[in-house]
Formats: C-alpha cells, sequence, structure tokens
C-alpha cells in the first residue's frame, strides 16, 4: 500500500518530542511524496483558554484549523517539515483527544497516522487511559507510535 496521506497528531505534551515526531513524517513522507496533514485537538477548556489569549471575539469568531495553524507547536512542526520541502496543511478540531484523531484520519483519508507518547506502566495506562492507545486500537490506518523519554 502506498502511502499517499499521513495525519501527524500534535498536542501540547509532545513540545519535547516535536523533533522526533517531525523526523518521522520526512522520512516516511519524503521518499513517498505524501502529504502530511498536521493535526491538534483541543478539549472544549483548552480551546476556549486559546481563543482568548489569541484574542478571538468569540469561539463561534474562530475556526478550529485557524486556532490549530496558529498553536506554537504546529509552527514549529510546520516549519520542520517546509525544511523539508513536505508538502502539508494543519487541521484542528475541538473534543476528546484520541476519538477526534480518529474522526480525522476518517475524514482526511490519512494511509498512516503519527502519534506521540511517552512510556507507561500497565498500571498507568489503565488508571489514566491513553490517547496514543485509544488511537491505536480506534484508527482506520496504520499508526506510527514515537515514543518520548519523559
Amino acid at each position: 500500500m502506498a502511502i499517499e496521506s499521513i495525519l501527524l497528531a500534535v498536542g501540547p505534551s509532545d513540545k519535547t518530542r516535536l523533533e522526533e515526531l517531525a523526523e518521522t513524517a520526512i522520512d516516511i513522507a519524503g521518499p513517498t511524496g505524501a502529504e502530511v496533514t498536521i493535526a491538534h485537538v483541543f478539549t472544549e477548556d483548552q480551546y476556549d483558554d486559546v481563543i482568548e489569549r489569541l484574542e478571538f471575539a468569540s469561539a463561534g469568531d474562530a475556526d478550529p484549523d485557524d486556532v490549530a495553524d496558529r498553536h506554537t507547536n504546529v509552527r514549529d512542526i510546520a516549519a520542520m517539515l517546509d525544511s523539508a520541502d513536505v508538502p502539508h496543511s494543519t487541521r484542528g478540531a475541538v473534543g476528546e483527544h484520541g476519538d477526534e484523531i480518529v474522526s480525522l484520519a476518517e475524514t482526511t483519508g490519512a494511509d498512516l497516522v503519527i502519534v506521540g507518547g511517552r512510556k507507561r506502566s500497565p498500571t498507568g495506562k489503565a488508571v489514566f487511559g491513553s490517547v496514543a492507545q485509544e488511537v491505536m486500537l480506534n484508527a482506520p490506518c496504520p499508526v506510527t507510535f514515537v515514543r518520548g523519554d519523559e
């Protein structure tokens, strides 16, 4: 199966692994010419906070794609993809992280999802859940997990 479309999920906790996420996307997209969609999902509370910080008049005046495009982590990843001449776009969503990443993978027709996370004990996963685990179990395509050290 040829990879033509990659969904790269980037969240606020990915600051320490942006380079690894970008390198993974570049390594996969570069040889295939795939387009990368940088996805950022906000919870309702996060979205309201960001709307206020970015000085939008109201949440109704803000488009999740535009809000995501202005997020520091998204801009940093976009700059790395630009440097490698990898075509990309940005998508934003508001809701539960795992559900929205899976939904974006479906609506963008992604052939691959790249998601970051950290090493956790089995008990930690059971008690706190894992966005990456939810995406791996429910995505409509293969998922590449980029593990951080924290």
